[in-house]
């Protein structure tokens, strides 16, 4: 069965005339219909699902569902329409089957609505035109998978002095607009904006893109954007030994199989978002972080109190099965890099210890970019009672309010996970860095340490992304140069992640010699020069140059003397404007 899911402001239909030989009989009121605000479901029953026609019903109202809980409507038209495959179904399965959809989401509660199959139909249409308002879905008719009911979660406002707020009464005071729309979105459940992000005419420039030949949600980089993402790398790797404790890489692979008990565990909790694949008769999951492989590993070496705290870090290849019409480059992708951090602790009050020093450095490293993070902290009301304190000491660096929500105990294996939130151009909350509290996994994976008196102990272990995702944080740093944009400002990216820090342009062939003499002294002191001495107008190559964010100040994109102190790639634009004055002109 294929779909065509459209979020419309308005849908009308009329009759005209016959498709096929013998249509559905025509009701009065199936001659005309319509919806306002509701989603557009344009079917074709294909004649695979003639094997099987409930479960491609169950299967297709599952998805129909799920986008109306995304789009928060209950209105829903049913639409045959056989454009959408070569390969039709017979007229009687064909009705059965749209008539049963019909019927299942109705009896779910929906506003369902159905135009007749077999007719020839004029309709007018007006989309809302946000990221979830066009998708298509593809419905096979193997057996639904058991979906386990939505976990019911509660959420709560903390402000600083530690007093609870509700989300439907909280106002946040001025300089809090970003934490109210966190709210909204996430607490209140409110729709999200549409639009194109600014962002994505940036990151084309780049050479930033989708890779057309790879499943959805694949990534390409260009030259320029492969140096910024090992810059990134690079730079995700320094900062987490600011953490102060010992950190091992370790490397991996990426394929695991699900019939391995503990994997098999770990996924039950994911839920719908693994990336599956079957290989020589044996099902494998792509990691979705780099959880499988380093427990994997640490569960076989030796470890003694003594050993504790340590991390393991990978730069870990990473997939998640996110849904085509949330896809978003550089933010929400099937595979990304996750620079992720596993810290091994002898108990939850050290944990705690050296989760508010990860806190902090989180903090500080999206402050860098003269951004804020509004974060969602998810825990149980046991852990909060027990543990306020801990709250009250990352409220402190947060220095706002900070968004609760209160899950059922015993269901994760974390105890606190905190979501670590951007509001984009767009307005909406975009998750970045992450930080949880897990208690569950060492058990679940055998990885065990011996205490003082030799006995066995489960760690307790700490997961961290503190940059985030790298394309996340590569996000994140072309969001705020779309800011600056909106400030009147000049959009620049910080130094050390700017793939070039100056460009020369010899006024005229002449030059050329000096050029490449200044651009060998600028590369020796460590900055990142290119020459454009193509055969083209001056004010081109300068329109060429503003165009790929080469801006004027210190002589290139980016540099600036706030950028984070990562290595000697952070000239500052003093000594840059010294240099220049020095050279031959």
């Amino acid at each position: 069965m294929r779909l065509l899911l459209i979020h419309a402001d308005k849908f009308e239909y009329e009759t005209k005339e016959k498709a096929v030989k013998e249509p559905e009989p025509l009701s009065d009121h199936g001659k005309k219909g319509g919806l306002q605000d509701g989603l557009v479901v344009f079917s074709t029953v294909e004649k695979t699902d003639e094997e099987s026609p409930e479960n491609t019903v169950a299967n297709a109202a599952e998805s129909i569902e799920e986008v109306l809980g995304w789009l928060k409507t209950k209105r829903v038209m049913i639409y045959p329409y056989a454009h959408l495959s070569t390969s039709l179904a017979s007229r009687d399965p064909a009705i059965k089957i749209l008539k049963a959809l019909e019927q299942k989401l109705a009896d779910n509660g929906y506003e369902v609505s159905r135009s007749p199959f077999g007719w020839y139909k004029g309709f007018t249409i007006t989309a809302k035109g946000h990221p979830l308002s066009e998708l298509s879905r593809t419905i096979t008719s193997k057996q639904a998978k058991q979906v386990a009911a939505p976990i019911k979660s509660e959420y709560a406002i903390m402000d600083e002095a530690g007093e609870l707020h509700s989300p439907e009464t909280f106002r946040g005071g001025p300089g809090q607009e970003e934490f109210q729309s966190l709210i909204e979105k996430e607490a209140l459940k409110k729709g999200l904006t549409g639009g194109q992000p600014r962002f994505l005419e940036y990151a084309r420039r780049f050479g930033i893109e989708w890779e057309s030949y790879a499943d959805a949600g694949h990534m390409r980089f260009g030259p320029e954007a492969d140096m910024m993402i090992q810059l990134l790398s690079d730079y995700a790797n320094t900062v987490t030994r600011r953490i102060g404790i010992p950190i091992l890489n370790v490397r991996g692979t990426n394929m695991f199989d699900v019939n391995v008990q503990p994997i098999k565990e770990h996924l039950q909790l994911f839920g719908s978002r693994a990336y599956e694949l079957s290989v020589d008769e044996r099902d494998f999951v792509l990691r979705y972080a780099a959880c499988f492989q380093q427990f994997s590993m640490v569960k076989d070496w030796t470890l003694s109190y003594r050993t504790l705290p340590f991390g393991t870090l990978e730069v870990a290849d990473s997939y998640r099965m996110e849904q085509s019409g949330e896809l978003l480059l550089s933010f929400r992708l099937r595979k990304f890099l996750m620079p992720d951090l596993h810290i091994y602790l002898t108990d939850l009050k050290q944990s705690i210890d050296v989760g508010k020093k990860v806190h902090e450095i989180i903090y500080e490293e999206i402050r860098k970019l003269h951004r804020e993070y509004v974060s969602i902290y998810n825990t149980t009301r046991s852990f909060f009672k027990e543990h306020k304190a801990l709250f009250l000491d990352l409220v402190k660096v947060e220095k706002k309010p900070i968004l609760l929500n209160f899950v059922p105990d015993g269901i994760y294996y974390w105890v606190l996970n905190v979501e670590y939130n951007i509001v984009d151009d767009l307005d909406r909350p975009r998750e970045i860095a992450t930080f949880q509290i897990d208690i569950g996994n060492a058990k679940r994976f055998d990885i065990h340490y011996a205490n003082e008196k030799g006995e066995r102990v489960y760690p307790v272990i700490i997961h961290t992304a503190v940059l985030g995702g790298l394309e996340r944080f590569l996000f994140a740093l072309l969001d705020s140069a779309v800011r600056m944009e909106k400030q009147k400002k000049k959009p620049m990216l910080p130094a050390w992640v700017s793939p070039v820090h100056t460009r020369i342009i010899p006024i005229s062939k002449q030059f050329i010699s000096d050029a490449m003499k200044l651009l060998e002294r600028l590369e020796k002191e460590g900055l990142r020069v290119d020459l454009d001495d193509r055969d083209d107008t001056l004010q081109s190559r300068i329109r060429e140059a503003e165009r790929a964010h080469i801006k004027d100040k210190g002589g290139g994109r980016g540099v600036s003397d706030e950028s984070p102190d990562l290595s000697q790639n952070a000239v500052p634009a003093t000594w840059l404007q010294k240099t220049l004055e020095s050279c031959p002109r």
